[in-house]
């Protein structure tokens, strides 16, 4: 029987000399062989693939028999294994060869049989070379011994070659190379118990490397071998680079909104000036991107903002109280995070209400209107999907499977199961990475940009510079903007002198009780505790994003 020990490494001439040693193995003579014995001869040759193409034949005389047996997972270290693959048999005679059990065996009958096999795993490196070292014991007595190899590379080296009874080697007596590179190897006489010691060399890169060796600990479908390192250095690299996307993201926005640019939120068409939003905002989703939470100031700014463009009415009722009337129905103008706030104030069936009312338990649901937002914002594109089938949640489903699918596969068949895992944890971590991400999508990080400029711009607008006419719409129309960030008191204070009866009509027109007023200092001191009102109705558990 050969037993592989040592060392390791060598592209094809391993596999060759291991064949050779093979050969030479006859681990069970069941019958004295006649004095001229068994004759082996083979022809190795090396593939461009690093694979041990074989062509054996034994002659076993009358009445003996021969059995060789190749173990394909041999122990060359401590907790070090190498591994092998058989593949591509074939016999041609009276023999039969077999691989099971991590074995390979070849049985010959007297006669002369040929036996034809592939041997796989045999190639390693070493620094500067390919080397090989074949150390093998035969436990059979052998009369001949013929071997030709041929390597993809005619610079083929013998380094040693010694063989004999442990502690009494001598040389090999016919091992040569010829000018063509062809090895020979030609030995006669080896009895049981002999050991054969034979190193080679090959030039680097002669075949790829394929050796199988891993810790003998770790056997089995999921060792760690060589693909399986290579399919988690390719996941450490895929989580290093969504680390840095992440990162990069968070940093950007972060940054969204810094800066000094300022928008003017006034638009002058000849003597007529109106307010515009960027891109056409509305107060409550510019509220939303800013700081990536749905709060109470973003819902209490979209019912101004329904007030203002007409839907309601809002009359003070006393000092802490407010009514809130419909004057007209929700339309294809209003988005859904609208009609939900207009519908969550004023469901079908009601077309008045007062802020006591809606103080009644249960009377106001905030999340459904928060969940609303959040979808507009996702479907303008605004901010990213963490729910539901997106992109990211397919392609790390598909991952997650083919993961398991590779993974039982391997396991069953060739081994290296661990790839599969690789792709299983690249799957989970692609499922994950919108978690981390944050809420803003690129278009709206600069979405919040132009929002803070806009704010910039409204601190900055005096009611000089509008003319009396327009003075009371541009006012109401920028309300709400200042709403979501606190600022509504600056805003008022800025238009404290606005007679709201320059337009022809007295009062402001969304919001009633101020009608003989000519300025907007009562309107001034009442509208803060709205506001303040309006925010405790939707001011449940539940805003974060």
């Amino acid at each position: 029987m050969l037993t592989f020990r040592g060392g390791a490494a060598a592209r094809a001439a391993a596999l060759i000399l291991a064949t050779a040693g093979m050969i030479a193995a006859a681990p069970f003579a069941h019958a004295q062989p006649e004095p001229d014995g068994v004759h082996i001869t083979a022809d190795l040759k090396l593939s461009t693939l690093g694979v041990l193409e074989v062509v054996e034949q034994v002659v076993v005389p009358a009445g003996g028999e021969f059995k060789m047996s190749l173990p394909l997972r041999l122990k060359v270290g401590a907790d070090v294994e190498r591994v092998f693959k058989v593949t591509d048999v074939d016999t041609n005679g009276s023999g039969t060869a077999t691989v099971a059990n991590d074995q390979f065996t070849i049985d010959a009958k007297p006669g002369e049989s040929t036996f034809t096999y592939a041997i796989h795993n045999t190639v390693s490196d070493a620094p500067g070379t390919q080397v090989f070292r074949w150390l093998g014991i035969i436990n059979a007595d052998v009369a001949s011994i013929s071997a030709s190899l041929i390597s993809p590379s005619y610079e083929m080296g013998i380094v040693d070659c010694k063989l004999g009874p442990p502690g009494n080697l001598r040389q090999c007596s016919d091992l040569h190379i010829e000018a063509d590179g062809v090895l020979f190897w030609e030995q006669t006489d080896l009895h049981k118990g002999d050991t054969i010691d034979l190193t080679l060399q090959l030039p680097p890169g002669t075949v790829p490397s394929n050796a199988d060796v891993h810790g003998g600990g770790e056997s089995g479908p999921f060792a760690v071998t060589t693909p399986v390192l290579v399919a988690f250095g390719v996941l450490l690299l895929a989580l290093a680079g969504l680390a840095a996307f992440v990162l990069r993201a968070r940093r950007e926005n972060a940054a969204a909104g810094t800066g000094s640019n300022t928008i003017d939120p006034l638009l002058r068409e000849g003597d007529r000036v109106q307010f515009t939003s960027p891109d056409g905002i509305l107060p409550g989703e510019a509220g939303l991107v800013l700081d990536e939470h749905a709060d109470p100031a973003d819902i209490a700014a979209t019912v101004v903002d329904l007030a203002v463009r007409r839907y309601l009415w809002i009359t003070p009722i006393g000092d802490s109280d407010w009514r809130i009337n419909r004057v007209n129905a929700p339309d294809d103008q209003l988005r859904d995070y609208e009609k939900a706030v207009y519908q969550t104030l004023l469901p079908a069936g009601t077309d008045s209400v007062t802020i006591t009312e809606l103080r009644a338990p249960g009377r106001v649901q905030a999340q459904p209107v928060r969940t609303a937002m959040l979808a507009d914002a996702v479907a303008r594109g605004a901010f990213i999907a963490r729910s539901g089938l997106g992109p990211t949640s397919w392609l790390g489903g598909g991952l997650i499977v083919a993961g398991i699918a590779t993974t039982i596969a391997l396991a069953a068949t060739s081994g290296h199961a661990l790839v599969g895992v690789a792709i299983l944890l690249a799957g989970i971590a692609t499922l994950l990475l919108p978690r981390y991400l944050p809420a803003r999508t690129a278009p709206g990080r600069a979405l919040a940009g132009q929002v803070r400029a806009l704010q910039r711009g409204l601190d900055v607008t005096v009611r000089e510079q509008i003319p009396p006419a327009d003075q009371e719409l541009v006012f109401s129309r920028a309300l709400p903007f200042t709403v979501i960030s606190g600022r509504a008191d600056n805003w008022i204070r800025a238009f404290r002198d606005l007679n709201p009866a320059a337009d022809s009509q007295p009062g402001l027109y969304w919001f009633g009780s101020f009608e003989r007023d000519r300025n907007l200092q009562r309107f001034a001191g009442h509208f803060p505790f709205f506001i303040t009102a309006l925010e405790g109705l939707f001011s449940t558990s539940g805003g974060n994003r």
